[in-house]
């Protein structure tokens, strides 16, 4: 069987590989092509095109990026009438991959066409809902509450678990060394700094998790500071460090990345799938994000959310600070994270419900990327 993977972004890169290996569990002669990132080529996959190309958000951000994008677009289209996979299967980045989806479908090629990870239509563009049946064959959701949007829509639509678990639960040879080959003293605690994966979002969030960087160290002696990135904003992110003159642990492979979660104490994140990892691992976090003055304002009349931490939208009520807009500042990031030193009230109210959301994100004995995998498998069968 031949699958056309498409993943725009490094969280659907780091799904597309997992699932990419779920599917060569249960399918040992799966054939991918497609587009993807890291992760995804690291599984064997050729990607058309850079998907750093695709990593814009924000309105002000992406009106500059829309004729490259729509090219790309039309391209994807052609590849896929060319390769005629077996199935279509994009990861996340809706407004992209229903464009996609929309184009294949008008084609009739006959090609299963699933979609992996909801659009959050609890959180804004309701409507989505309704028409996602006309585009897609089968809609796999990483939260339990989301199949009921669109099943009543004739959408096949099915829970198979958030992969976060697999990935951050399982200790890994890397993480058994990771003080050791970064020189890390065993008494120092490690701090991660976590400010996205978009350049837009390094633009906004690193230098003021930099600035908080500077006012742990002049108040903390017993600290490392680690950064884990992705290859799309790599380099972007190793000149921020380098012109702070910050020492600052700068990592950029999956591997690495896992190896520093497994070891760290506390985070600042930015708002995303990466605060369920911490969450996960019971590493004490704040969340902080701030977005362009335009995209705020265009966000806080479209998002019917209280809140943007996935742990907290999950959960029903806040567990993890939410710093937005002119909160995210190194003072208030800095309070939060000496809360968690002192292992207060707040501390232990993460711990806590951090249990529950591992149990709310879990599916049992079988892994959410085999549940996905098997979901497609069947939808591949039942079309032969």
């Amino acid at each position: 069987m031949k699958y056309y993977l498409i993943a725009g972004e490094p969280s659907g890169d780091s799904l597309g590989a997992r699932l990419m290996e779920a599917i060569r569990r249960q399918d040992k002669d799966a054939v991918f092509v497609g587009i993807g990132g890291e992760g995804m080529q690291n599984q064997g996959l050729h990607s058309l095109f850079n998907i750093s190309e695709l990593a814009v958000m924000g309105i002000a951000e992406v009106i500059p990026s829309i004729p490259r994008i729509l090219n790309r677009i039309n391209q994807t289209v052609e590849e896929i009438k060319r390769q005629q996979p077996d199935v279509l299967i994009t990861i996340d980045s809706w407004s992209f991959c229903a464009r996609i989806h929309k184009k294949v479908r008008a084609l009739n090629l006959n090609v299963p066409q699933v979609h992996y990870v909801a659009p959050q239509v609890w959180a804004w563009k309701k409507k989505r809902a309704r028409t996602m049946y006309k585009y897609i064959d089968l809609l796999l959701t990483l939260f339990p509450h989301e199949p009921k949007y669109f099943t009543p829509y004739n959408l096949d639509t099915i829970f198979v678990g958030h992969p976060v678990i697999e990935s951050t639960m399982k200790k890994t040879p890397e993480s058994e060394n990771f003080r050791q080959r970064y020189q890390i003293p065993q008494n120092n605690k490690i701090m991660l700094i976590l400010p996205g994966s978009r350049h837009n979002e390094i633009k906004h969030l690193l230098p003021d998790f930099l600035e908080t960087v500077k006012k742990m160290r002049a108040k903390h002696f017993d600290f490392s500071y680690v950064l884990p990135t992705v290859s799309t904003v790599a380099e972007h992110v190793k000149q921020i460090v380098a012109a702070s003159g910050l020492p600052i642990i700068v990592i950029e492979t999956e591997a690495e990345r896992r190896a520093a979660f497994q070891n760290a104490d506390i985070a600042v994140a930015a708002s995303g799938t990466v605060a369920l990892e911490l969450a996960i691992l019971d590493i004490p976090h704040v969340i902080a994000y701030k977005v362009p003055k335009l995209t705020e304002w265009i966000a806080r009349r479209c998002l019917h959310i209280q809140f943007v931490n996935l742990t907290n939208i999950l959960l029903g009520y806040e567990v993890v600070p939410e710093l937005l807009q002119t909160a995210c500042n190194p003072d208030n990031i800095l309070q939060y994270l000496e809360q968690f030193l002192d292992k207060n009230i707040l501390y232990r109210r993460q711990m806590e419900n951090f249990a529950k959301l591992r149990q709310l994100l879990g599916l049992g004995e079988q892994t959410p990327s085999d549940n996905a995998a098997a979901a497609i498998i069947k939808i591949l069968k039942n079309r032969k």
